[in-house]
């Protein structure tokens, strides 16, 4: 069997059971009344299950069972996996209090770096290099747990974090395979399939959401895989997996630091994520905001795969696209409302662009200069 016939059977296999799985899910939840709940930051209406994640984990792992053989570091991020996949699973039926849940993603986490021995020692840039080698417990810890969670706090729009994982692991899944790890390669193709067999219930409108199960499995997945199968001394040990987790990770420290700022909690959920900025304040429908998020995350993978074949041209397309996303940030104050350096240099130099009452973003509204012309 060639490779290519391999892999579409692979990730074929895991698709049809998924897609197979996510009815009988979606029963199991309305039997135990798994829904979602209503709240101010939320944008569904109406009782929709939230287990879903349960039909992804189901068939990724019978699926594995087909196709992998497992060893001792194959072992140690399934048990991680099933810790933290168990522990979303245990909240979105009995909402479990955030330290407990955090202390589910650290346990999983010290399984895949203690047992399973993944865990990322250095960063080799063409201008920096780090060794992490002293601190490479805790980098690796911070590293997977942080994964996690960003995965889990884009998950706010039908599809989103779903459609956003594929991409992810596509660009993980083909990167690997040109560094020669099949085994990163094949599981990564495994969760692809059974993703997108979940896809067609959770794009808008959505008859089933992932939860907090599937998002935290799929964001400790592709931490794991990223560690995995970039674990060397190239630019690719930390800098890819960075690059291709752009909008999740960049969403999660913004929010930190946007709550730290306006002196809320961490932990405390707002309505200014990437997603509700593109749909509320920019007002583009549900599933334009998902697509257009999409195409952002194929943009930042695809810049990580031309980075591998020639690091010149890569590093220059990441800059003209972290500029435009920082220009982006400034213009819809995803920050402070009154936080836009850029911009306003660039009037001081330019006059451009005009603050007008009718402004269509944060920067350019009158009443977030007001200290400037008094």
């Amino acid at each position: 069997m060639s490779g290519v016939v391999k892999a579409i059977v692979i990730c074929s296999t895991a698709f049809l059971l998924s897609l197979v799985l996510c009815p009988v899910v979606k029963r199991i939840g309305f039997a135990i009344k798994a829904y979602a709940v209503e709240n101010n930051r939320t944008v569904h209406h109406g009782r929709i299950v939230r287990i879903g994640g349960l039909g992804v984990y189901l068939a990724f792992i019978i699926t594995m069972a087909f196709f992998i053989k497992a060893d001792q570091t194959i072992n140690a991020v399934l048990i991680g996996g099933f810790i933290v996949f168990l522990g979303g699973l245990i909240d979105d039926i009995f909402d479990l209090k955030p330290i407990i849940k955090f202390a589910f993603q650290v346990i999983g986490a010290l399984v895949v770096i203690i047992y399973g021995n993944i865990r990322l020692t250095e960063l080799n840039l063409a201008f920096l290099y780090i060794d992490f080698k002293a601190i490479s417990f805790v980098v690796s810890l911070f590293w997977i747990v942080g994964v996690t969670n960003a995965i889990n706090l884009i998950d706010g729009l039908d599809g989103l974090s779903c459609g956003i994982s594929s991409i992810v692991l596509v660009v993980i899944g083909y990167i690997a395979m040109l560094m020669g790890r099949a085994d990163v390669c094949t599981i990564a193709l495994i969760l692809i399939g059974a993703i997108l067999g979940f896809l067609p219930y959770n794009f808008h409108p959505a008859s089933i959401f992932v939860g907090d199960c599937g998002a935290l499995f799929m964001g400790f997945m592709i931490s794991t895989l990223a560690l995995m199968g970039f674990k060397t001394s190239a630019f690719v040990s930390l800098g890819f997996p960075i690059i291709i987790l752009f909008v999740p990770l960049s969403d999660t420290c913004l929010a930190i630091i946007r709550r730290k700022l306006s002196g809320h909690k961490i932990s405390e959920a707002d309505k200014s994520h990437l997603h509700h900025v593109l749909m509320f304040k920019l007002g583009l429908k549900h599933q334009y905001v998902v697509l257009v998020l999409y195409l952002v995350t194929v943009l930042f993978g695809g810049t990580a795969i031309l980075m591998y074949h020639n690091e010149g041209w890569g590093l220059l397309v990441l800059g003209i696209l972290c500029l435009g996303a920082w220009i982006f940030i400034e213009l819809t104050g995803m920050i402070n409302p009154k936080f836009h350096p850029l911009i306003n240099l660039c009037r001081k130099i330019t006059g451009k662009p005009e603050i007008r009452e009718d402004a269509r973003f944060e920067a350019n509204r009158p009443h977030h200069n007001e200290d400037k012309r008094a």
